[in-house]
């Protein structure tokens, strides 16, 4: 048997991640309370031994908008609505240091133990719009693993596609320009095609934070595959965690229980668990969002002691799953061993 696995992965986006949505009515406090709770997210993760991979826009590593000038590729996405475009917003709002760029925040997170730079493209790239295209994708991969290359001798490994629009038709290019893993998007009906936001999906995924709709969304080993074999290592997603509800007790206790009950099984079964979210969720209620978080962590450690549960990043996953599959290549009859974890 395989051990199991909790994986963290964060969406690190600042404005980038909502400027579509917002237009002019930014909430800049939010933003930087965000900022704020970062450094208290890395001191939590390194004081309990967690392995967490923070998505990073590339637009967060440029240090003014000269840079950001510099890094941005030549051919950006021709999206049909220019609305989606980073590019475009900037052009009707201009830019501000604590909403659109990060790279202090950056050099924090790669002098954390355990925390991996990932990708979450240069420019908060959707694949699924219409308009953009392959080549566009590709320069857009390109300048962010530039930036991260040149700026903090980093290269990127893994990444997460923006608002959860897995094109895999683009996979190939992910694996072409350095990406060995991707996170997917958990396998119910009510995460697929997320770029058709009916209002039946959106209840279901909110109703699932609560109570189960659809299957159970830890998975084995045996679903981190590929589709191709050039393409990356797909991580699909567990669950996403949702921001703090206010004083609505009864709300909090039922997501964090949901979550705990999956942690569980995801334990008891082998399995790997693979908790989401935006750091900028937490910018509300950041000491509530703080609190509910080091309980997930107790329950991990619960989790750890009992059944060898593994805190990995999704780059540390991917290697384990390479060993494994290198392994099972070579000698098929020890399909079903343990690979031992250092």
């Amino acid at each position: 048997m395989t051990p199991p696995v909790f994986t963290i992965s964060l969406d690190f986006e600042l404005l980038w991640g909502i400027f579509d949505k917002v237009g002019n009515n930014v909430n800049k406090e939010y933003f930087l309370k965000t900022r704020k709770v970062i450094p208290q997210l890395l001191e939590l993760f390194a004081q309990n031994e967690i392995q967490v991979t923070w998505a990073t826009v590339g637009m967060l590593f440029a240090e003014n908008e000269e840079e950001w000038h510099h890094y941005s590729p030549l051919h950006k996405p021709s999206y049909r609505n220019k609305n989606y475009s980073a590019y475009e917003w900037k052009k009707q709002h201009g830019l501000e240091p604590d909403l659109h760029f990060a790279p202090d925040l950056i050099k924090r997170i790669l002098e954390t133990p355990g925390q991996e730079i990932g990708s979450h493209t240069f420019a908060h790239f959707y694949t699924l719009i219409r308009g953009q295209s392959p080549d566009q994708f590709r320069m857009d991969l390109q300048a962010a693993q530039k930036i991260a290359g040149e700026k903090f001798g980093i290269q990127l490994k893994s990444l997460v596609f923006p608002r959860n629009h897995l094109n895999h038709q683009y996979l190939a290019i992910c694996g072409e320009e350095g990406f060995d893993q991707v996170r997917g998007n958990p396998k119910n009906w009510f995460w697929q095609e997320t770029q058709h936001g009916s209002l039946l999906k959106r209840l279901s995924r909110t109703a699932d934070c609560f109570v189960p709709m659809g299957s159970q969304t830890s998975y084995p080993w045996e679903e981190v595959e590929k589709e191709g074999e050039s393409e990356p290592w797909m991580m699909p997603a567990s669950r996403l965690l949702r921001p703090y509800y206010g004083s609505n007790n009864l709300i909090n206790t039922l997501r964090l229980n949901r979550i705990f009950q999956e942690m569980t099984h995801s334990a008891k079964h082998g399995q790997i668990y693979h908790l989401w979210w935006h750091p900028h969720n937490f910018g509300h209620y950041p000491e509530d969002s703080m609190r509910e978080l080091s309980k997930i962590l107790q329950h991990f450690h619960k989790l750890k002691s009992r059944y060898g549960m593994l805190s990995l990043s999704m780059k540390e996953l991917g290697t384990l799953k390479t060993v494994h599959s290198q392994q099972t290549e070579i000698i098929p009859s020890q399909k079903t061993e343990i690979i031992s974890v250092k």
